[in-house]
């Protein structure tokens, strides 16, 4: 962690050296701006791709080792100023590449980097240089987005409070007491700290949308085969799947307009061939609440006491979006997936996706998962889970068939579900407790119904619980109906306003 300070500072000092912020840009604060805000001060020439990325170098450097030591990134890339470079001679000279031009952003150290390691937060890989951009990171680069750096995340994505060998513990910037959630809390953090203006995550069940809804974020796990995997350490690819995590709908639309489509090294995409639209941005309808009708799935809301203080939030969102013109028809049904059944088979499909991920990497350190417990530097807490990962021998099992079988019959009860009650989306809390404190196991989920369905789900920011803690509210669709759930997401956004930045991390200004 020393190291990544000590970059932070050479980084600032390199970038502050060539080029002095101007009058005007010293003006400029990046805190709580959206992706379009930035581009059009970049057009206006009121500040430079450059000066946004020092700023946010600078908000890492006060922030994440200091101050409330949000813990949120893993590493940072050394070329992230000269690249922003590269964008503001471009905007200079006429060129464009569009929203995304000279917009910093964070990833998941999941997602391969050329200019910096992939470790999934792990001891174990530390220093793997993988020699290539995932095909989302080439996507974010090709459409002029700075990767700053990576974010920490809960070691190989095996769980949801973030805590790992390599990054230690993430902390919410909402209270540095309670985890951020995760697995993807690292990306979750930062983009609630306002490290980046968006940033990268990957959901196996619940690791983009907890993580969101812990940190007062929009975050989306797209339909299984709107974006490629490929370059992204996997879990358990029947359900692996990377998105956006934004502080509004429309820099999550606008991420996924970037991101989204085919990947011939990722053949689960021809699933989407033909299903994605031009622009998810152009399709947002501030007033798509007005005639929808929603599915109100009781069962995620839980029956416990503890549930109750997020519930309660989300019934108030619920009686919101019915202000603003929604039906909202109640569903109960005996058959609602729980968390068990979205993490079932990671445990099976963990190992061989990892050793065949660890294949096409041959500079890595190590070379299977037995490696990795060997290596014996794994987050304690882990050890067991890998173990048991490590002693399936084959996936040609009954209880392997078992576990797909009854995923494919929860979708089609799910996608029969809205068919029948004739509802756009399904309406429920991402999580049904507020983020636990630092050491203490995070209950509440509702990952399943979008992750073992590999249908797609945005949470959305809800308001805060009476603890003082972000809660959110998660809209589920049919296949690739992203556009559908962005507009009603959005919709319910702009009504709202529920997102509110952590009084942890002010501005510099």
């Amino acid at each position: 962690m020393h190291r990544l300070a000590a970059s932070v500072a050479t980084i600032l000092f390199s970038g502050l050296a060539a080029g002095a912020p101007t009058a005007q840009s010293a003006r400029f604060d990046v805190s709580e701006k959206s992706i379009a805000d930035l581009a059009r001060a970049m057009e206006a020439r009121e500040i430079t791709s450059r000066e946004l990325t020092a700023q946010y170098l600078a908000r890492i450097e006060a922030y994440d080792k200091k101050g409330p030591a949000i813990n949120a990134m893993i590493a940072l890339s050394a070329r992230a100023l000269a690249d922003a470079d590269a964008m503001d001679r471009e905007r200079a000279a006429g060129r464009s590449r569009g929203p995304l031009h000279g917009i910093p952003i964070v990833v998941k150290d999941n997602y391969d980097t050329l200019d910096m390691p992939t470790t999934a937060g792990s001891r174990a890989l530390e220093g793997s240089m993988p020699g290539r951009d995932a095909f989302q990171v080439r996507r974010l680069r090709a459409a002029g987005a700075v990767i700053v750096g990576k974010t920490n995340l809960h070691e190989f994505a095996r769980g949801i409070t973030t805590v790992s060998s390599l990054g230690g513990q993430t902390r919410n910037p909402y209270d540095p007491t309670r985890n951020p959630g995760g697995s993807s809390g690292g990306t979750g953090a930062a983009v609630a700290a306002n490290f980046a203006a968006a940033g990268m995550g990957s959901d196996t069940c619940g690791s983009i949308r907890y993580p969101s809804a812990e940190n007062s974020l929009v975050g989306l796990r797209p339909t299984m085969g709107l974006s490629s995997r490929a370059g992204i350490v996997p879990l358990a690819l029947s359900q692996d799947v990377g998105g956006p995590m934004a502080r509004s709908v429309a820099d999550v639309a606008t991420v996924l307009d970037a991101t989204a489509g085919g990947d011939p090294d990722d053949p689960v995409t021809t699933r989407g061939a033909g299903k994605i639209p031009a622009s998810y941005v152009e399709l947002l309808d501030a007033a798509a609440l007005r005639t929808a009708r929603l599915g109100v799935w009781l069962p995620l809301f839980g029956a416990a006491e503890e549930d109750q203080r997020a519930g309660s939030v989300v019934r108030t969102a619920i009686r919101e979006m019915q202000s603003a013109g929604a039906q909202a028809i109640d569903i109960q049904s005996s058959d609602a997936p729980t968390e068990a059944d979205g993490v079932a088979i990671i445990r099976y499909e963990f190992k061989f996706d990892l050793n065949a991920y660890l294949a096409k990497t041959p500079t890595a350190p190590v070379r299977t998962l037995s490696d990795v417990i060997a290596k014996g530097v794994i987050h304690p807490s882990l050890e067991t889970a890998f173990r048991r990962s490590n002693e399936i021998a084959t996936l040609d099992s009954d209880e392997y068939r078992a576990i797909v079988a009854r995923n494919a019959r929860v979708k089609e009860s799910i996608i029969k579900l809205m068919d029948d009650r004739n509802v756009a989306a399904l309406v429920y809390p991402t999580l049904r407790r507020t983020s636990a404190k630092i050491g203490e196991p995070q209950l509440g989920g509702n990952c399943a119904a979008s992750a073992a369905t590999g249908l797609p789900a945005v949470t959305v920011p809800a308001g805060f619980a009476d603890d003082g803690m972000p809660v959110g509210v998660e809209f589920l669709g049919r296949p690739f109906s992203e556009a559908d759930l962005l507009k009603l997401a959005y919709s319910y956004e702009q009504q709202t306003h529920h997102r509110r930045a952590p009084s942890l991390t002010p501005s510099l200004r």
